[in-house]
């Protein structure tokens, strides 16, 4: 694994509080994250990317992400809408965004890749699966994957 000197920024978008302390969890153990910015529905991920509102100021309430954990089934606007939107800007559209949902719909994961998605994952319901399956998402996406500066 390389050395980061800084470590990363992710942003998850997930209403469940039960998935975000999983995750956060999971995060913990590997020490992979400097912040995790947490926002709850739709309209707070698109003012938090798009520094709107209340995450007008850059630097203290919407860093720009590393990588983004993004739940499909939100309240005000769904996760679908909001990687149409922020693949669809210049400036955001090379942010890696992993799809973390409960959903196998078919239908939702052709709509996710077709707007550029960069993963898919389901969510599984066994609490250790979900673990594992966190640990290597952020060794991939944290470790390994390279994207330029």
């Amino acid at each position: 694994m390389r050395n980061r000197v800084n470590k990363p920024v992710i942003l998850l978008v997930e209403d469940d509080d039960s998935h975000v302390m999983l995750v956060k969890r999971c995060l913990n153990d590997t020490n992979a994250a400097k912040e995790v910015c947490r926002v709850s529905n739709g309209k707070d991920a698109l003012d938090y990317l798009f520094r709107r509102g209340d995450y007008a100021d850059e630097e203290e309430k919407s860093p720009r992400p590393d990588l983004i954990l993004l739940d499909l089934r939100m309240p005000k606007i769904d996760g679908l809408k909001v990687l149409e939107e922020m693949k669809g800007s210049k400036d955001l559209m090379d942010i890696p965004v992993v799809v973390l949902t409960t959903s196998e719909n078919k239908d939702d994961m052709v709509r996710a890749y077709r707007n550029h998605a960069n993963s898919y994952l389901v969510k599984p319901p066994d609490i250790d699966e979900f673990g594992e399956m966190m640990k290597e998402t952020y060794s991939y996406w944290l470790n390994w994957n390279r994207r330029p500066k």
